[in-house]
């Protein structure tokens, strides 16, 4: 019995290190001799083992990542605000957070408003039939009439519901949507632009109506009198711009600081051209996330409006608001891309360098929190290198009192305040410069809020 036991164990382990040794059971030295021969053999690039996990024929899908405050509502989770027995709900989010939703619609858009969010989506006639989603806030309506009970609507969405428009075609595709305060707006293909949310200073491009019931701000209305096709649309704070197919700018809703362009300091409801030094100009780009606004021309002009009590406009002139648009004289080269945040402004370059000024967390360090004029940020910051030499920016997105930059590679990089952690960088402590956010996708669009961020992805695989 021990015999044979002994040569059971004996053929075991001799099958055991033929499966588990690399070099098969052979002696020490003939070993180290097929080890030699296999390092040398790995040594070229030739050899060396290549794995693709992903075919090219594998569909790269889109994906929303949020972060920022959970309270409102605006991450579009419900877990984070109501959580399992025994836990407490999250008041933040410091980090990249793939949105569920996502994952069920095919989402084309994204815009962050102050506490809530909006999607558009390709609908589908089996889930949902809307093309337009919102959660968050919903105190003025900004998400459209939402209820459960009749005569209750909810204020609060803890998740992406459904905002049906009266669109006249099925085929009509949802272009851009975009958030301001408390008012959202949506661009379609072929039938103009729908508004809803609060218009008291009307931001919707409607006249207001005084003692207007709330309840009639939830219902989309179509935005009149603006000739030609609109291409864009961007919200600030309480007013609205219209971008049509021949450069030329339209505006409404609250001008107290001269926002909107119209030579007023005051509200209009109706769209009105904006004039001024955009007479005979060709816009293609606008920003402006409060109430300073900035707008490049085809020609890589740069023009402003607006605020200037933070020194926005301090090498044009001394005047605290502008009512008109002007040309600001930019000497760095052809502007590309702009941001407008609340205190701060930046531009992007054709060439890809990134210029900031204004007051606040410019990106210049823990020393400097004021600049009249712009000043160049360091290619390195945003991951260029002498491995990577071409790395540069290529847009630039402002929040309240934060950036938001994209390099050619897709990677985005965030600075500034960073309440609730809207930055996205894994903590909530303000970012004296610009700091790459995890993420491992293709970025397509970024949001800034308030306090949350919003951002479009296409998956690698």
């Amino acid at each position: 019995m021990n015999s044979t036991s002994s040569f059971t164990r004996a053929v075991t382990i001799r099958q055991l290190r033929s499966l588990l040794c690399p070099c098969g059971t052979l002696s020490t030295s003939s070993q180290r001799g097929n080890r030699t021969k296999a390092r040398n053999a790995l040594g070229t690039d030739d050899h060396l083992p290549v794995f693709q996990y992903a075919t090219e024929k594998t569909k790269r899908r889109k994906r929303v990542y949020v972060w920022g405050s959970c309270l409102t509502g605006a991450l579009g989770h419900d877990k984070l605000i109501r959580p399992k027995l025994g836990h407490a709900p999250r008041p933040s989010h410091n980090k990249p957070y793939r949105l569920p939703f996502s994952e069920f619609y095919l989402v084309d858009d994204v815009a962050c408003g102050y506490g809530f969010t909006l999607f558009s989506a390709q609908e589908d006639r089996v889930k949902n039939p809307n093309k337009v989603y919102g959660t968050g806030i919903n105190t003025d309506f900004q998400l459209g009439y939402q209820c459960v009970r009749k005569g209750r609507p909810l204020k609060v969405l803890t998740e992406p519901v459904g905002i049906p428009l009266s669109l006249k075609k099925d085929s009509t595709r949802i272009l851009r949507v975009a958030c301001g305060r408390s008012h959202s707006v949506v661009l379609t293909d072929n039938e103009g632009v729908f508004s809803f949310g609060n218009n008291t200073f009307g931001q919707c491009g409607r006249p207001v109506v005084q003692d207007e019931s709330p309840e009639s701000y939830a219902v989309p209305r179509q935005v009149q009198g603006i000739p030609g096709k609109i291409i864009d649309v961007v919200c600030g704070q309480d007013h609205t711009l219209f971008l049509t197919a021949d450069g030329a700018v339209y505006s409404c809703g609250w001008s107290a600081d001269g926002q909107t362009g119209l030579g007023i300091y005051g509200s209009q409801g109706t769209p009105g051209l904006v004039n001024g030094d955009l007479s005979g100009v060709r816009i293609v780009k606008i920003a402006g996330t409060v109430d300073c606004i900035l707008a490049v021309s085809d020609s890589g002009d740069l023009f402003g409006w607006g605020n200037s009590e933070y020194g926005q406009f301090g090498r044009q002139t001394d005047e605290k608001q502008m009512c008109y648009a002007r040309h600001l004289n930019f000497p760095y080269g052809k502007v590309k891309a702009v941001a407008s945040g609340g205190t701060m402004c930046g531009v992007v370059t054709e060439s890809g360098d990134v210029y900031v000024w204004g007051y606040g967390l410019l990106g210049l360090g823990p020393e400097v929190s004021v600049k009249t004029h712009p000043t160049l940020l360091p290619r390195p910051l945003f991951g260029a290198n002498r491995f990577a030499p071409d790395i540069h920016v290529v847009d630039l997105l402002g929040g309240l009192n934060h950036f938001a930059a994209l390099n050619n590679k897709g990677e985005l990089y965030t600075w500034g305040k960073n309440n609730n952690g809207c930055l996205g960088l894994g903590h909530t402590m303000d970012q004296y410069f610009p700091f790459r956010v995890s993420l491992t996708t293709q970025i397509l669009k970024v949001s800034c809020g308030v306090d949350h961020t919003a951002v479009l992805c296409q998956s690698f695989c």
